[in-house]
């Protein structure tokens, strides 16, 4: 069986790829633990030198990476070379990072009568990894997840996205050619239902790490919760955007056109999706959004012009359509946009008058809406966006250090950018959320740490030095 990946702009058919079954998996899993072992005998410098080499190869292949996952994925061809070098400098810094996994050392004369031993840890791979990539960062997050596991002497299986695995297969394809021990990683394409709960059941997989919706992690939580495995979780969010009184409205507004309206069509997990503005300058800040609304230039990803492609495919235009017109059916009016073009497009679309009640406020809405709304006090707004039962990321506008600072310091997410998007993640900066927006941090240094385990060796020194 076979799956056909086709062009969310166009309809074109790309390339067709592996329908993976139940017997795929159980292969794959075979196949992983020989690689387990491999990995695990395979020393750090040669670690680092595959994934350094592996991150050359995409450097040089570049334009030719982007274009394809353009096609694939539908993000506009800025944003997919954006996001190419976010992956490729990910490589490089896992390569880097290979080579720094260290231990401590234990002062043991700390405790009475202990003086005579020497104590220190060590870092160990877990094993056997499996990697779940979503659909709309498909390189950037599997290089997010896989390189740290293979830095850190895992073995990887990565079930990949059926709507846009060609770029992630490309990745693979250089990993090996770097130096990769074959059976270090294995990739999947297919739907979950057809492929069983292996992945999720079987005693030698010593971690699933999953980024993608609440739903799936449920299911995940589920079937893997008998078996103790570790999992981290990376979720989506209705991540708040409080725009001060003191703002600079302009910034603000591209922001919120960066943030949510045009990056990646909106299918983003931290992107902003509720943007509350203080009263008093709240009618100027939606002049000027409405404004620059007006210049998104939407169409074809490969045009260097587009600012704004489609979404993956026809079933997720139709899920945000409904769950715009839900939320003007509430009350909501809709100052932009509200409307499907095409069958996988979606208008840049604000929405004004909203409400707690109503889906863009609610939960997450995968596309490009913004609701919009006025807040009186800022001490309310912050307990309303704290109310929230995900925490992912937030965003900050005031031109007051001060007043910003206070308010990052009280909002309940993983993270805050103050003057900038929150749809913000450079592999330095830990990433991960509070409540439902998941379990864990995934970063250069985060990333290492989750995918391999502590061991404390203590040396008991009974000889007396005279």
């Amino acid at each position: 069986m076979t799956l056909e990946i086709r062009n969310p702009a166009t309809g074109e058919l790309i390339d067709t790829v592996r329908r993976a079954g139940i017997e795929d998996v159980e292969r794959a899993i075979e196949e992983g633990l020989v690689g387990r072992r491999e990995m695990r005998n395979l020393p750090a410098h040669r670690r680092s030198e595959i994934l350094r080499k592996a991150s050359e190869t995409i450097a040089a292949r570049h334009e030719e990476l982007s274009r394809l996952l353009c096609r694939e994925n539908g993000k506009t061809i800025r944003q997919c070379r954006a996001e190419m070098t976010a992956t490729q400098r990910l490589f490089l810094d896992f390569s880097e990072e290979a080579k720094r996994i260290h231990g401590e050392t234990i002062p043991m004369d700390a405790v009475a009568g202990l003086e005579h031993m020497i104590a220190y840890t060590i870092r160990q791979p877990l094993g056997l990894i499996v990697g779940i990539i979503p659909f709309n960062y498909p390189a950037e997050l599997f290089a997010h997840k896989v390189p740290g596991a293979l830095a850190a002497g895992n073995a990887v299986i990565a079930k990949l996205p059926e709507q846009c695995p060609l770029t992630v297969f490309e990745l693979g394809k250089i990993l090996v050619e770097a130096g990769l021990p074959p059976r270090g990683l294995q990739l999947l394409t297919g739907y979950p239902h057809e492929m069983g709960d292996l992945l999720l059941t079987h005693p030698e997989v010593a971690m699933v790490s999953f980024t993608g919706g609440l739903h799936s992690a449920r299911t995940i939580a589920k079937a893997t919760a008998p078996h103790l495995k570790k999992t981290a979780y990376e979720l989506g969010g209705v991540d708040v955007m409080l725009i001060l009184e003191d703002a600079n409205l302009a910034a603000a507004a591209d922001a919120v056109v960066q943030g949510r309206l045009t990056n990646g069509a909106g299918q983003i997990c931290c992107a902003v999706k509720r943007i509350m503005v203080a009263e008093p300058v709240y009618n100027e800040f939606l002049a000027l959004l409405l404004k620059k609304v007006e210049t998104i230039h939407m169409g074809d990803p490969l045009d260097d012009r587009t600012d704004l492609g489609p979404l993956i495919s026809e079933r997720a235009a139709e899920r945000v359509h409904s769950e715009v017109l839900k939320c003007i059916e509430m009350g909501a009016n809709c100052v932009a946009g509200g409307k499907r073009v095409g069958k996988n497009f979606y208008a840049p679309t604000v929405l004004t008058n909203v409400s707690n009640e109503m889906p863009c406020i609610s939960d997450e809405v995968f596309g490009p809406v913004a609701p919009i709304e006025p807040f009186k006090s800022l001490s309310a707004a912050i307990e309303v966006a704290n109310a929230a039962p995900y925490g992912l990321q937030a965003s900050v506008f005031s031109e007051n250090i001060h007043n910003a600072l206070g308010v990052a310091h009280r909002l309940q997410v993983g993270g805050v950018v103050v003057n900038g998007a929150g749809s913000f993640r450079p592999g330095n900066v830990p990433f991960g959320g509070f409540k439902l927006s998941g379990i864990g941090r995934e970063s250069i240094k985060d990333t290492i740490l989750e995918m391999t385990q502590e061991t404390a060796i203590v040396l008991n020194q009974r000889q007396t030095i005279q």
